[in-house]
């Protein structure tokens, strides 16, 4: 059975849009294919937790791979995006260093997640150093989990 949500996404406002695409990658280095986050419709500063989303559409580059006539959102990509989705929120706190990924634990896959969706990711911050972040995420599509993990970002000068 999985844990309770980080966030109870009833309580949020899903179609309000507090980043764009192009306000979180003014703010992260990532850049083309690499740009997996479509908005962020939540942040609470005061207890470093964070909403975002990303449309997984039929024509992303990864459907002709993975995997041929059942393309299913690789479980790396759904990392990327809530180690993204964490290291905006660390932005968004005054944090000016590049962030690198620095470790998943406890990563649990639950259910796939297809073309066309909508991927929920909740970050909530854990720990914050000067040269760590640890943060427990969790992707949610249609009211279901579909992965957790605790995400570990390493700030570099």
């Amino acid at each position: 059975m999985p844990p309770p949500f980080l966030i109870d996404l009833a309580d949020v406002d899903l179609n309000r849009v507090e980043l764009t695409k192009r306000e979180i990658y003014s703010r992260l280095p990532h850049r083309f294919e690499f740009e997996v986050l479509d908005g962020v419709c939540l942040t609470d500063f005061e207890r470093r937790r964070v909403v975002a989303f990303a449309d997984v559409k039929p024509d992303d580059w990864w459907v002709r791979g993975h995997v041929p006539g059942r393309p299913l959102l690789p479980g790396v990509l759904m990392l990327e995006m809530a180690a993204q989705t964490c290291a905006v929120l660390a932005k968004l706190l005054g944090n000016e260093s590049f962030i690198a990924f620095g470790g998943v634990e406890n990563c649990k896959f639950r259910e796939t997640v297809v073309p066309p969706s909508r991927l929920y990711i909740i970050g909530a911050g854990v720990d914050y150093r000067p040269r760590r972040i640890i943060s427990d995420t969790q992707g949610i599509v249609d009211g279901k989990m579909i992965f957790e993990a605790r995400i570990t970002g390493l700030t570099l000068p």
